[in-house]
């Protein structure tokens, strides 16, 4: 038998750290999480699997109307049409408690219980499916002790949403150890939350596929589901990629360069590098430069016209499928500059003093909180989740603050 494990899916989930520039294919990304699910839809209908299982977060949020789930409906009859079932657990992002509207779906499709575990068996392949959904956004239990005990003579599958025992940028719900998954005697855990591909054990099997379609610049590179093949009880796995919008960094060292031409050149070569073979696919590309340079006051003292001269090189070779997400400029003067005695070290040494007064920054914070209250909702948060008003953040961006004065008072 074949089957396709999936999750995080967040369908119809707000592309973030989209900058909208003259040639930003905006609306193209927007649409990116659908576009993947098709694929892996297709995908299924080629390869003519057994069933699908998808281990929670098929959505993102409430939905704004019922047009998601309508999305969703038509590609599950899709798999209907084929006669392929479809079983889900609802995550953090779709918990019964966070997805108000709902739409009766085709029956094709298997929702397990957020009450409590629940079994299905598919008679034929002799497969037992367990799996839980959420029932509110935050689930601090272990849900994973209360699955059933493995049913003897059948292949055993548990479908959970989880952090494990907690992993980077992810919240810690339904916590549980992977010494406990592997002593509960079943063949296959599918695992969900976790949006990178990693496979915990092989004996059994304990996997998270990670996220269909990365959704900023902290979900980089390839992104799709797994095919599992189990033929005479062994057991092969193979990644599917299925994204149609790749994040990638790109980090270039300008210690060695010595004018802003040789950089630019830096900038082709790394776009024709990440250029992909897929002509439908798309790579946001981010830029870091970085380094101890001579072309430091002259990156930042023109910064607007650097940026824009490498949006144009991405325009020029990228053949419209890299976008240059963002340029971040970080790189450091050569030597430090005698700045004692004169006002230049004034400036620099009040930039200094002020992460270190509570009362100053707070001062700060209040001309940012009357500044970003002004800004649309959409412009007000960024990938990172960074508040603009919060201590921290000025404490954090101070650093760039004195770069950039003393790059422009320099020049």
């Amino acid at each position: 038998m074949k089957f396709i494990h999936a999750a995080d899916l967040h369908l119809d989930s707000p592309l973030r750290g989209l900058t909208k520039y003259e040639g930003a294919p905006v609306e193209q990304m927007q649409t990116a999480t659908r576009r993947a699910f098709v694929n892996l839809i297709d995908f299924a209908i080629q390869q003519t699997v057994d069933f699908v299982l998808f281990a929670g977060d098929l959505y993102d949020v409430d939905w704004k109307d019922y047009n998601t789930g309508l999305f969703f409906n038509q590609q599950m009859a899709r798999l209907r049409e084929v006669d392929i079932p479809v079983f889900i657990i609802y995550g953090n992002h779709d918990a019964d408690n966070v997805i108000t509207k709902k739409l009766t779906l085709p029956n094709n499709v298997e929702e397990f219980s957020s009450q409590q575990s629940e079994t299905v068996l598919l008679e034929k392949l002799r497969v037992a499916i367990h799996g839980q959904s959420f029932a509110t956004k935050a689930v601090t239990e272990d849900l994973s002790q209360h699955y059933p005990s493995p049913i003897e003579g059948y292949f055993n599958i548990g479908l959970l949403h989880t952090a494990l025992n907690g992993r980077e940028n992810h919240a810690s719900y339904a916590p549980c150890s992977l010494n406990n998954l592997q002593s509960h005697g079943y063949d296959y855990w599918a695992l969900g939350h976790v949006h990178t591909y990693e496979v915990l054990s092989e004996n059994p099997w304990i996997v998270f596929p990670g996220n269909l379609q990365g959704r900023h610049v902290k979900e980089t590179g390839e992104k799709g589901c797994v095919l599992v093949d189990v033929t005479n009880e062994k057991v092969t796995l193979t990644r599917q990629t299925f994204d149609v919008l790749r994040w990638e960094i790109c980090t270039l060292d300008l210690c060695e360069l010595n004018n802003m031409e040789e950089v630019l050149d830096q900038v082709r070569t790394q776009i024709l590098n990440y250029l992909p073979a897929n002509s439908e696919q798309l790579v946001a590309l981010r830029f870091k430069l970085e380094g101890a340079s001579e072309l430091h006051t002259q990156i930042h003292s023109h910064s607007e016209r650097w940026i824009n001269e490498i949006r144009a090189v991405a325009a020029d070779v990228g053949s419209q499928q890299v976008w240059v997400e963002k340029i971040c400029l970080n790189t450091q003067p050569i030597a430090t500059m005698n700045l004692e005695d004169n006002p230049l070290g004034d400036l620099v040494q009040a930039l200094r003093d002020i992460p270190l007064d509570n009362e100053t920054i707070e001062k700060l914070a209040v001309e940012f909180r009357a500044l970003k209250n002004t800004l649309p909702p959409e412009a007000r948060f960024n990938e990172t989740g960074i508040d603009p008003e919060h201590p921290e953040t000025i404490r954090q961006l101070l650093g760039g603050v004195e770069e950039l004065l003393l790059a422009r008072l320099l020049a």
